[in-house]
C-alpha cells in the first residue's frame, strides 16, 4: 500500500543516512586508534593525552558500530527486539557508549584544561603537577561510570518493558516517560551523571578559553611574532567550535530523552543525526590540531591518491 511504501522509504532512507555517519565515525576514529597503536608499539612510550584520545577514538568507534548494527536489526530484522532481552541489552549498550563518549571528551577537556591554561591557584598549581599520574584513574573511572549507566539502561528498559506489558522495540533503547517511581529515579539519576559530564568539560573548556584569551591580549601588547598570536587565535577558533559541537550534541541527547515514546520520528531522527555526527566532526577537528594524527593522515591520502 502507499502507506507501507512511505514507511519503508523513510526507513530506507534513514538506514543510509545512518550508515554514511557510522562509516565516517568508524574510518576517522578507527584511524585515530591505529596510528595511536602503532605509535605506542613502535616507540614504547604513551604520554597523558595520547591515552585520552586512544580511549576516546576506541569509545566512538564502538558507538559507531552499535548505532549500525541497531539500525540495521531495525530496519532487516525488527522481530529480534520483541525477544528477552534484546531491548534491554541494546539500552545497555547505548547507554554505555554514549556515556563513556560523554566522560573521555570531559577528561579529554579537562587534562588540556589543567595542561594548557595558566593560572596561579594552588590547587590548579598542585593539579598540573600531578595530572599525568591521575589520567589513568579518571579513565578508568570513566569506564566504572559508563558501567553504572548501561545498568541503568538495562533495569530502566527491563522495568518499563515489565509495566507495559509489551516486550516491543523502544526507539534508542530509552523508554519512554511513566510515572512509576522507580524509573523516574533511575532515569534522574542518569540524566544527572551525563549533565555532569557535560559541566565539567564546558568549564574545563571556558577556563582554558579564557587563559588562552589572557595570553594573546598580553603577546599582541608586548608586540610579539605574529606566529603565536596567530596560533593561540586558531586555538580559540578550535575551542569555540567545540563548545558549538558539545552543546548542541548533549541538547539533542536531552530533547531525544524527551521526545522518546512520542511519535515524532521524523524530528527524532533529526536529533539522532546530530547527536552522532557531531562527535565524527570534533574527531576530525582533534585530527588536525594533533601533529602526528594529521601528519599521518596526510600521508596516508597521498598514498591512496598514488594509488
Amino acid at each position: 500500500s502507499r502507506e507501507t511504501f512511505n514507511v519503508t522509504s523513510y526507513d530506507a532512507v534513514a538506514f543510509g543516512i545512518t550508515s554514511i555517519q557510522a562509516i565516517a565515525g568508524l574510518w576517522i576514529n578507527g584511524f585515530i586508534v591505529c596510528v595511536l597503536c602503532v605509535a605506542w608499539v613502535k616507540k614504547k612510550l604513551f604520554n597523558s593525552s595520547e591515552k585520552i584520545l586512544l580511549f576516546l577514538g576506541c569509545c566512538r568507534f564502538g558507538e559507531s558500530c552499535v548505532t549500525w548494527v541497531y539500525s540495521f536489526l531495525t530496519l532487516i530484522y525488527a522481530q529480534c527486539f520483541y525477544l528477552h532481552p534484546m531491548p534491554q541489552m541494546f539500552a545497555a549498550l547505548l547507554s554505555f557508549s554514549n556515556s563513556s563518549n560523554t566522560w573521555a571528551s570531559a577528561c579529554l577537556c579537562g587534562f588540556y584544561c589543567v595542561k594548557i591554561a595558566n593560572f596561579q591557584h594552588t590547587f590548579f598549581i598542585y593539579l598540573k603537577g600531578k595530572i599525568d599520574r591521575i589520567v589513568p584513574w579518571l579513565l578508568f573511572g570513566s569506564v566504572l561510570v559508563s558501567l553504572s549507566m548501561a545498568l541503568l539502561g538495562y533495569n530502566v528498559t527491563d522495568r518499563h518493558l515489565k509495566i507495559s506489558g509489551s516486550t516491543a522495540a523502544i526507539i534508542l533503547g530509552l523508554p519512554s516517560f511513566t510515572r512509576d517511581g522507580h524509573i523516574f529515579l533511575l532515569f534522574l539519576i542518569g540524566a544527572s551523571i551525563s549533565t555532569t559530564a557535560f559541566t565539567a568539560a564546558i568549564i574545563s573548556t571556558l577556563l582554558l578559553l579564557s587563559s588562552l584569551w589572557r595570553h594573546k591580549c598580553r603577546m599582541q601588547a608586548n608586540s610579539m611574532r605574529n606566529l603565536n598570536v596567530d596560533a593561540h587565535i586558531k586555538a580559540i577558533k578550535s575551542i569555540l567550535f567545540f563548545i558549538c559541537i558539545y552543546s548542541i550534541n548533549f541538547s539533542g541527547f536531552l530533547l531525544l530523552l524527551f521526545y522518546v515514546g512520542k511519535k515524532v520520528h521524523l524530528r527524532m531522527f533529526f536529533m539522532s543525526l546530530f547527536q552522532h555526527a557531531l562527535p565524527v566532526a570534533h574527531s576530525l577537528i582533534l585530527i588536525f590540531s594533533n601533529p602526528k594524527l594529521e601528519k599521518s593522515l596526510l600521508r596516508t591520502l597521498t598514498c591512496f591518491k598514488l594509488k
